[in-house]
């Protein structure tokens, strides 16, 4: 993609010893951040410099992390982070070129304690992944009432991001079946016609994970 560089992140990596001192850099396409804590961390460069950040996340490190507009932040994955390493093969290079995606455990573990993160906000999209990660008995067609309750409790929040534009969700499943027990018996909401499976909404990877 043109001017692709412009939108990664640069991840920075200090180690000092007695006898070595380590300094690894890697580019960052896309990242989901809470304050100091990361949620999901995907980088890429050579085989040495992914395996000694996928080394430092499992040893709870603290990196530092540039975002595409200059502003800088320590971060770090914290405890019981999940690391996923691939390789991108490049028509250009005779190497492919390394990938790592690392995954904080309560991402891992998502929609638990209340908490649901998400790439970005969709109306249809976040319902969908509500309605998945909390198991609600719910319906595509009751996600504007529903999520209309939720930004009026003002409980979407705005995290830290590139390469999307996260968010998190904070409503529990008791909440989530009180707010939808109350709209069926007012009548704003209703159930299915007919007695069918619920045919929801597909969404594509690529919309996803694709700057707009």
């Amino acid at each position: 993609m043109e001017n692709a560089h412009l939108r990664l992140g640069l991840l920075e990596y200090v180690r000092i010893t007695e006898k070595t001192s380590t300094r690894i850099r890697l580019r960052v396409d896309r990242y989901i951040g809470e304050d100091r804590q990361a949620h999901l961390l995907s980088v890429f460069g050579n085989d040495s410099d992914v395996g000694a950040i996928t080394a430092a996340v499992h040893e709870r490190a603290t990196f530092n992390l540039a975002f595409p507009d200059g502003t800088t932040k320590d971060v770090s994955l914290g405890e019981h982070a999940s690391c996923y390493k691939g390789a991108v093969t490049l028509p250009d290079r005779k190497h492919p070129v390394r990938h790592l995606l690392a995954v904080s455990q309560e991402l891992h573990t998502n929609g638990s304690a209340g908490r649901t993160i998400l790439l970005r906000y969709r109306r249809e999209e976040a319902w969908a992944a509500l309605v998945s990660f909390l198991g609600l008995p719910a319906d595509p067609s009751w996600a504007d009432h529903i999520l209309q309750i939720v930004e009026e409790k003002r409980r979407i929040e705005e995290l830290d991001g590139i390469g999307c534009q996260p968010v998190l969700i904070s409503a529990t499943t008791e909440e989530m079946l009180d707010w939808i027990g109350h709209g069926l018996r007012s009548q704003v909401l209703t159930f299915p016609g007919s007695n069918n499976p619920i045919r929801w909404p597909r969404f594509s990877i690529d919309s996803l994970i694709v700057p707009a």
